[in-house]
């Protein structure tokens, strides 16, 4: 007597080939979801610390780090006055008036947190202001030389986007400027490489205040 043999029917096969297909669906419409958010997220990051700097500027008249009456504050270290914010955004030096920028701001209740450590963006980059390439003389960096803040470790689908969003969605040009990474939080430099979407690229990003 011959043995029945039995197996998966054409419609059954079908059917599970639907169920995978819609799981895959929302898995890439999750991870996109993702990414949108944290495009929102570093956007929102550029706007935030700009908004807190002219709320500094229209409360007591002077530039946050550079803020030479930061005495009215027990313990805050003061800057000198002189109209920039000296340091890099990535510096390790808390006397630095770039690293002293965000103890004015959270003294003053612009910003969340406690003390002069930078913070970080979604892509765990740090972000910070410098003058131009942060020295006394403040000479151009990334073709800045004003206040500008930075936000490093952005990958290149977000900074791609956030550039077209926020500004011209040119590298070197416009109010909001990238430099491609080697290195994690790195120093920005005077020029600018074309935007490649390569999926392992990462940017450093810049906007003018």
């Amino acid at each position: 007597m011959k043995s029945r043999q039995t197996g998966f029917t054409l419609v059954e096969i079908a059917i599970v080939l639907v169920i995978i297909g819609l799981l895959l669906g929302g898995i890439l419409k999750g991870q996109e979801m993702i990414v949108q958010a944290k495009i929102k997220n570093a956007m929102a990051d550029f706007s935030g610390i700009s908004a807190a700097y002219h709320g500094y500027q229209d409360r007591y008249r002077k530039i946050p780090g550079d803020d030479d009456g930061a005495a009215r504050w027990s313990g805050a270290t003061a800057g000198n006055g002189n109209g920039i914010v000296l340091g890099r955004y990535n510096s390790a030096t808390v006397a630095d008036e770039s690293r002293l920028w965000w103890d004015h701001l959270r003294r003053a209740g612009f910003v969340a947190g406690n003390g002069s450590s930078q913070p970080t963006n979604a892509f765990a980059g740090q972000i910070g202001v410098q003058t131009g390439d942060g020295t006394a003389a403040a000479t151009v960096m990334n073709g800045f030389s004003s206040l500008i803040i930075c936000s490093a470790n952005i990958p290149d689908k977000v900074a791609i986007a956030i550039d077209t969003s926020m500004d011209d969605g040119v590298s070197s040009t416009g109010g909001v400027r990238a430099e491609l990474q080697s290195a994690p939080n790195p120093n920005i430099a005077s020029t600018s490489a074309a935007y490649a979407e390569t999926g392992t690229n990462i940017y450093v990003m810049c906007r003018q205040i």
